[in-house]
């Protein structure tokens, strides 16, 4: 079950919401933990036994080194095999079948392998899982002896399938002591809307032109058409993105529960370097975390420093998906970080604003064709294409067809990537505590909210209702 989906809408999400608070206190998160194990079985049944497997090693594990605390050998060795024990299980259904691949390949076998299906947001609880018991190890949050409170932190719905990545010492108090109040709420079903109006009326109408035109074989497209491709897929994908992660905050609110900002307008940023840091941020801050600092960061020299960061973000690439696209992509970004590091950060700082923009934006498009591509030589034809080194022509009647029917669509997506809400609503909250049309202002905003709320619901439920194309892009995650 995903959330754009009629279903959790309609029927999932109000028989959740009227039990939980209809329930007292003390069971709470007994329900939440019952709903959820139910809304990831709702797709693939068997795989909610590989989570509770999870949810019990890792609960043995973190009892077990908060049992050793004084002994640091075996503490550390606790460690060492509950990590390796999360990495075995997502390694086995996400990378077996690429390695496999890769084995025949090198060695000119023929080891034959089932493909195996991939459980739905298996990077996402394993990560978590393994931040607890990290966390646990080095004293940044208290073992947790509940073993049902325990499996509601890593299997509670909202982030489950699709992030964001939810650190267990950001929350364990949550767990056990949370608010409830109308005005968290009300800001949670604000933020649930506006993600399902990401996801539903841009992300989506935004990934058919994208798959169309990914579709085609790059030397039969214009310039201009191979640029529309990539264009609407890097808005595809970050509004979907932000959308589940507004999605899934929202969720948490009306729960009870205050999880950490994932998306922070990622394409206005000035260097790569700030775009991570805006983009993805709970995947961004936990590689940062658990493998960067771990490795030495930037405390043993430069040179570790750039290996490290080569490390890291090829691991980061390998982590989205079990191909060396991905591996490529990831170690793109690492080169590119490096480079920054170098010299190039200060040098791109003094450049005219929008040239610094220009700069990001494009390396960012130039990364999504790897990411989007299913081979190397796709990417590269494309990127060709791009360019114009295909020999291609400029502008065809494909290109013509995409721009008179979607730039519409195009236009509200530049919009909504930049922070121009943020900034209006920022101008009449100053407005009113200068109090400039105070009286007014503050009644148009309350009147105007619940009409323009209410209206998103409703064309995304026509949007949904009328359409097909409803992807979920995180499988492969």
């Amino acid at each position: 079950m995903v959330f754009s989906n009629l279903v959790f809408i309609f029927a999932f999400l109000p028989i959740v919401l009227l039990v939980y608070f209809l329930v007292p206190k003390v069971l709470k998160n007994f329900i939440l933990l019952i709903f959820s194990l139910f809304f990831y079985a709702w797709g693939e049944p068997i795989y909610v036994f590989l989570m509770l497997f999870s949810i019990l090693i890792n609960y043995i594990f973190g009892l077990l080194i908060e049992q050793t605390k004084d002994r640091l050998k075996l503490k550390k060795t606790y460690l060492v095999i509950s990590v390796l024990a999360n990495l075995a299980i997502l390694g086995y259904y996400k990378y077996s079948n690429f390695l496999i691949e890769n084995i025949n390949a090198v060695f000119g076998l023929d080891i034959v392998s089932e493909p195996l299906p991939l459980p739905i947001g298996i990077s996402f609880f394993t990560f978590q899982a393994m931040s607890y018991v990290i966390d646990v190890y080095r004293k940044d949050a208290q073992v947790q002896r509940n073993i049902f409170d325990l499996a509601l932190y890593i299997s509670l719905f909202p982030q489950l399938v699709a992030g964001p990545i939810v650190r267990y010492n950001t929350i364990a108090d949550q767990i056990k002591n949370r608010i409830h109040n109308v005005e968290l709420f009300s800001d949670g079903v604000r933020q649930f809307i506006i993600g399902l109006a990401k996801k539903v009326i841009i992300a989506n109408p935004l990934g058919e032109v994208a798959d169309a035109i990914f579709a085609m074989n790059p030397e039969n497209m214009s310039v201009t058409t191979a640029w529309i491709g990539i264009i609407a897929y890097s808005l595809q994908i970050y509004f979907d993105f932000s959308g589940y992660s507004d999605m899934a905050i929202g969720l948490g609110k009306m729960f009870g529960f205050k999880f950490l900002i994932n998306f922070n307008y990622p394409y206005i940023a000035k260097s790569v370097s700030e775009f991570w840091r805006r983009w993805h941020i709970s995947l961004s801050s936990w590689f940062r975390d658990y493998i960067y600092i771990p490795l030495g960061g930037n405390r043993k020299g430069p040179w570790k420093t750039y290996r490290n960061l080569l490390i890291v973000w090829t691991a980061t690439g390998f982590w989205h998906g079990a191909s060396w696209t991905f591996m490529a992509w990831g170690f793109y970004y690492g080169i590119i970080i490096c480079i920054e590091r170098l010299g190039f950060g200060k040098v791109l700082a003094k450049l005219w604003s929008p040239l610094q923009h220009i700069y990001v934006l494009l390396l960012v498009m130039i990364g999504w064709v790897f990411f989007r591509a299913d081979s190397f030589s796709y990417s590269a034809e494309f990127i060709q294409t791009m360019f114009g080194l295909n020999g291609t022509e400029l502008f065809n009647y494909t290109a013509a067809h995409y721009i008179h029917d979607y730039t519409y669509l195009f236009v509200l997506a530049v919009i909504f990537s930049i922070p121009i809400y943020p900034w209006v609503t920022s101008k009449m909250d100053q407005l009113m505590e200068a109090g400039k049309g105070k009286i007014s202002l503050g009644i148009a905003r309350y009147l105007a909210g619940p009409v323009v709320y209410f209206s998103l619901l409703l064309l995304v439920t026509m949007f949904l209702v009328n359409s097909t194309y409803n992807p979920f892009i995180y499988f492969r995650f």
